[in-house]
């Protein structure tokens, strides 16, 4: 519900702060005192088109605010998460005009489009005014409310479920149908690349299985081409050269000429020692590289054959636009292709049948939605039709139409237009509610509809701006009676020059206007008892307030 309303420089206003309780709240005051300007600053609250002649003479701009509460299970607060704006207890809306015709909105002091704040309080306000009609008047509504006022929420669950239930399924078939297609485009392609691999085999993690076998073998035939080049060096090929072997049988066969008197030492004895020492130190060497050659096992083809492989791979990987280690995978992927294009058929035919069978589902349970509209309909025609000859409106017709919508167009409502109509004449046939009425006519309408369906709207505050044009006596206590009786459910603001409307209230405000320093100044004020039976006796017999309208007054206070 509106909790406040704060205006700063609008038009008369300089500066106002309203309060608001639950209930019923009739705003009065003489033609001229500012009222209307007190609904437009409301008005730019909730996002209607700023305008800076609405800004106050010398100011620099307008500053309108407006406080709202509302239920933790109202969409207000769902629309808010949405934008990841906070949703506490308070819910400030702020507009702010500057002299240059540019406006601000802010929702809890974080900024907002316009177009976010109009549909925000959409959710909280509706205004029935002479020249707009939002809210009941807007068609979009009129299915949400009768549903409220006469369908059964279980059987409008039914309806949902089973619509979301058709369309899955016919979603899977859509798919099925697309992949079905796009893998027969491409069949010529899949089976040459199936074959491929399949030939190929890739395994999980072989790439790096192979790299490391590749360098593994790289580093081994490294090492038997060292040995080999060792024991060439030992043992020469080539007979022409001498190897070591032959270099130290040689050096021996020299040092063995060297001759000594008897009785002295060998000098070249160290000599021999020494070469025989290499010799044996040779035979060594040339039997651990005989034994380390033979360990090399080995085949001299592993290693071309590795890197035949592990080239193949990549080769494959490049070809297909994956990395080898996704090979596996793609051509997993390509055989279930084949195997869904080869089944495909068969499943899309199932999914035919069951998508058929779910439509038929959907069209049973929206047709006994329908039927079920249309005893609501007719109660619903019957209830609007009796609140009409109370409010003046005894010729009025009051039509519900129903259409059936063309199959593209249905949804979780089912398959019903519904829209709400008026023949305000006899003989004149039913139109859209806002082109037939008039502005009075309208607004009691919209009154009359508030009674019987006000359960069916989101909206926790209503305001009826002079819904009592043109009517008086036994007609606007009427409307004062309904008035009262839909505010025992949701706020109401009646704009009212009506004294009956007036006394149905729970509370009243004055709008007065009085000059200050030379200029013109808009004011409002909460009235006492005391206050109230003045200003409806004023509101009974004008400037000059007699005893007799006192009385009236206090009669009218007190029923």
């Amino acid at each position: 519900m509106l909790n406040s309303l704060s205006i700063r420089d609008v038009v008369l206003i300089e500066r106002l702060d309203l309060h608001f309780a639950a209930g019923l709240t009739a705003l009065t005051g003489e033609t001229g005192a500012g009222k209307s300007i007190l609904l437009d600053s409301l008005g730019l609250a909730l996002g209607a088109r700023a305008d800076s002649g609405l800004i106050r003479a010398g100011a620099a701009q307008a500053v309108v605010a407006a406080s709202f509460s509302a239920e933790s299970t109202h969409p207000v607060h769902g629309l808010l998460a949405e934008q990841g704006l906070d949703s506490g207890g308070e819910i400030l809306v702020r507009r702010i005009v500057t002299r240059d015709g540019r406006s601000r909105a802010l929702v809890n002091d974080q900024p907002v489009s316009v177009a976010f704040l109009k549909s925000l309080t959409a959710l909280l306000i509706e205004v029935q005014g002479q020249h707009e009609q939002v809210g009941l008047a807007d068609p979009a509504h009129h299915i949400a409310l009768l549903d409220a006022f006469g369908v059964p929420e279980a059987k409008r669950a039914e309806v949902v479920a089973a619509y979301r239930s058709w369309r899955d399924s016919a979603a899977r078939l859509a798919e099925a149908e697309r992949r079905i297609e796009e893998t027969a485009k491409e069949e010529e392609f899949l089976r040459h690349a199936a074959s491929e691999l399949e030939q190929l085999a890739p395994v999980e993690g072989e790439e790096e299985a192979l790299a490391a076998e590749r360098l593994r073998l790289q580093a081994g035939e490294r090492r038997a081409e060292a040995i080999a080049s060792a024991m060439t060096e030992l043992r020469p090929k080539d007979r022409r050269k001498d190897g070591p072997a032959a270099a130290l049988r040689a050096a021996a066969r020299a040092v063995a000429r060297i001759t000594v008197p008897a009785g002295h030492v060998n000098p070249a004895g160290p000599a021999m020692a020494a070469i025989e020492r290499a010799e044996i130190a040779l035979a060594e060497a040339e039997d651990f590289l005989e034994r380390l050659a033979a360990s090399e096992e080995d085949d001299p083809r592993a290693l071309e054959a590795t890197e035949e492989r592990l080239f193949a791979l990549r080769a494959a990987a490049r070809k297909h636009g994956v990395p080898v280690s996704e090979l596996p995978a793609f051509f997993r992927e390509l055989r279930a292709r084949l195997v869904a294009l080869e089944s495909g058929v068969a499943d899309i035919v199932a999914l035919t049948t069951e998508t058929a069978r779910l439509r038929g589902v959907y069209v049973e349970k929206a047709a006994s939605l329908s039927d079920q509209r249309a005893r609501a309909a007719a109660r619903l025609e019957k209830a609007i039709g009796a609140e009409l000859q109370p409010l003046k409106l005894e010729r009025a017709r009051f039509v519900v139409e129903r259409a059936m919508l063309p199959e593209p167009q249905w949804g979780p409502r089912g398959a019903d237009a519904i829209r709400f109509l008026i023949a305000t004449n006899p003989g004149e046939e039913p139109g859209a509610l806002d082109k037939i009425a008039s502005g009075g006519e309208l607004s009691r309408l919209m009154l009359a509809m508030k009674v019987v369906l006000s359960a069916g709207a989101d909206n926790e505050t209503l305001i009826f701006d002079e819904v009592d044009s043109g009517i008086g006596g036994a007609t606007a206590a009427a409307v004062g009676e309904r008035l009262a009786r839909v505010a025992e459910d949701v706020q109401v603001l009646v704009v009212t020059h009506s004294p009956q409307v007036a006394a149905r209230a729970a509370a009243q405000m004055r709008v007065q206007k009085r000059e200050s320093a030379g200029r013109a100044v808009t004011e409002v004020k909460i009235l006492t008892e005391a206050e109230r039976r003045e200003e409806i006796a004023r509101m009974l017999s004008g400037e000059s307030v007699t005893e007799a309208a006192r009385q009236a007054a206090e009669s009218l206070l007190t029923r």
